[in-house]
């Protein structure tokens, strides 16, 4: 019975596989862990530290240091007053950004559940992400109160799901080692890659993985792998193991039949209950076809598209309107080219009567064909402003149907062709709203010395300045603006100066009067998370502020409440990072 016989001959040999198998994919590289060891302590200093769940002091710690292979990556073991073992998972050093590995201890997690569901309810900013991932990603103890370390990490995976960073998923995964751990999130992994034809990248999450793997899903996408890179002795030998534990997967074990050499028999039958099933029916049948419909998955589309099986739709005929709708969804949900639908489009025919009056004809006819034939006299219009009323009414047709994003890259394109200077009062939102503007593009900083917070002084942020230097500097600038009587003291001179006073930089209490603090600016949540030395909470307070909003587009008070409630936490390389983005002036 295939590899059966192996098992029951040469068992001492399987056993051996067996452990070579489950670290076939690990990496040779050293490995660099957190090892916490315990200080000694006095009686007075040791009731100022954190508290463990069963109300047990937690020891100062000595961390970065290099241990051994044997010890997991990316867990650190804490030798507490009650000899438990502490896991921490993360990616960044929590000194590289004035942060402590305390920064969640003293949170409550049901509050910090709260926020994170809040959260998770925003379409979050550039800034605003970025900000998460540094919270989220410190290697940092979980709440000592209301949450587990299997929840916390719930809340990191979603977070990182609905991110979809897969550079920062895979980075995660591997140095934590917690692929098992996080089986939702491996999943998505695989899912992504494996949508895009990648299964090269796909496979790579088992890569630096030495530990048994007990989810079913990723077992079974394990096995896979090692059959596609030839090693597929391992491969069986797992399945067999598996099968002896009382595995059963008919679908599955059929197609690794198919691909192992023990059947030549294709099995036609096809399931998309996920990615991985679809994908098996398309490596096991050579004459693999499958047409989607409205019910397909976003992620079939997707796998369809990139691995170039969606051909049929570029034959299509113009009758099959069921069939363009669906189309017109999977451009929709970018799985399908912008460019081949408008082709389909070009291909209905309409008469000179229907062109001529088309803001009419296309009322008469069905969403498609009213999309084909505004398409069709959009080509034709040499007239911008006319022009630009149809983008307007084909734009709004697909919005109608839920469809948006099918018509974005297309009408990018006739809109950069117009000028700007040009356009209508009454159409310069919808210009502008549809317009590709490079907003990603570096900005270059213009420093005016006439301003204190534009002026050569805020490289301070930046490190370029001397405390001393920094010092004299700004008392004389300041010196400078008291005899200035039309100059006008900011707000962003404020956040500025407070932040350099934050810093131990001195300022003559001459200057004092200048301007005036408004003490109740920060909200009050966030100053008790302060107060109570909820570093993380507070961080992740701040992300909820910024939500969809760039820190530079943002109003001068809330920049100043954010730069306020930093300097309290001593959270100076984050600070001075949003500094450079609100202080200067760009071009």
């Amino acid at each position: 019975m295939k590899n059966l016989k192996l098992l029951s001959k040469k068992l001492l040999f399987i056993i051996f596989i067996l452990f070579i198998s489950f670290k076939s994919h690990s990496s040779d590289k050293p490995i660099d862990i957190w090892n916490l060891n315990e200080k000694n302590k006095d009686q007075n200093s040791e009731s100022s530290l954190p508290i463990d769940q069963n109300n047990n002091s937690i020891s100062e710690i000595s961390i970065y240091k290099n241990v051994s292979d044997e010890q997991t990556p990316g867990v650190v073991q804490d030798t507490s007053l009650s000899s438990k073992k502490i896991n921490i998972t993360g990616l960044y050093d929590p000194s590289d950004y004035d942060l402590d590995i305390y920064m969640w201890s003293n949170s409550d997690g049901d509050q910090l559940k709260d926020l994170f569901n809040r959260i998770a309810k925003l379409n979050l900013s550039e800034d605003a992400a970025d900000l998460m991932n540094i919270s989220i990603l410190i290697n940092a103890h979980y709440p000592n109160k209301n949450m587990t370390e299997k929840e916390f990490l719930r809340l990191k995976s979603d977070w990182l799901i609905k991110n979809s960073n897969f550079d920062l998923i895979e980075d995660y995964l591997n140095k934590n080692e917690i692929l098992n751990d996080n089986p939702k999130l491996s999943r998505h992994f695989i899912d992504h890659y494996l949508s895009e034809f990648n299964l090269e990248k796909a496979c790579d999450i088992f890569s630096e993985n030495s530990k048994p793997i007990t989810d079913d899903y990723l077992s079974k996408f394990n096995i896979y792998c090692l059959i596609n890179t030839g090693k597929t002795e391992e491969a069986q030998l797992i399945l067999d193991l598996k099968k002896e534990l009382g595995f059963k997967d008919k679908y599955f074990e059929k197609k690794i039949d198919f691909l192992l050499g023990y059947t030549s028999k294709i099995d036609n039958t096809i399931s998309d209950k996920s990615i991985f099933d679809f994908h098996l029916a398309h490596k096991t049948n050579p004459n693999f076809e499958f047409e989607p419909n409205e019910k397909t998955s976003k992620i079939i589309w997707k796998y369809l598209s990139s691995a170039n099986l969606l051909s049929s739709f570029k034959e299509i005929d113009i009758a099959e309107i069921d069939k363009i709708l669906n189309i017109e969804k999977a451009v929709h949900n970018k799985n399908y080219s912008e460019k081949d639908l408008f082709e389909i489009y070009m291909g209905f025919q309409f008469n000179i009567n229907q062109l001529l009056n088309v803001k009419e004809s296309y009322k008469t006819l069905s969403s498609v064909e009213a999309r084909a034939l505004l398409y069709q006299k959009i080509l034709l219009e040499s007239e911008m402003i006319e022009k630009l009323k149809l983008l307007k009414i084909l734009k709004n047709s697909f919005k109608k149907d839920n469809i948006s994003n099918a018509f974005d890259i297309e009408l990018k394109k006739f809109l950069e062709e117009m000028n700007p200077q040009e356009i209508p009062g009454h159409l310069t939102s919808f210009y502008y709203t549809n317009i590709d503007l490079d907003n990603n593009s570096p900005d270059e900083i213009k420093y005016n010395n006439e301003i204190m917070h534009q002026s050569k002084l805020i490289n301070y942020f930046n490190g370029d300045y001397a405390k001393s230097k920094i010092e004299k500097d700004v008392n004389n600038f300041l010196k400078k603006i008291k005899k200035n009587k039309k100059y006008s003291f900011s707000k962003k001179d404020i956040i500025f100066l407070e932040s350099l006073k934050a810093d131990g930089i001195k300022i003559s209490d001459k200057f004092d009067d200048l301007y005036v603090i408004n003490e109740n600016e920060i909200p009050t949540d966030i100053q008790v998370m302060i107060n109570n030395n909820e570093s993380g909470a507070a961080l992740l307070r701040i992300v909820e502020v910024i939500g969809q909003d760039r820190l530079d587009r943002m109003d001068e008070d809330t920049i100043y409440f954010i730069i306020s409630a930093l300097n309290q936490l001593n959270i100076d390389s984050i600070r001075n990072k949003i500094l450079f983005k609100v202080l200067p002036l760009k071009v």
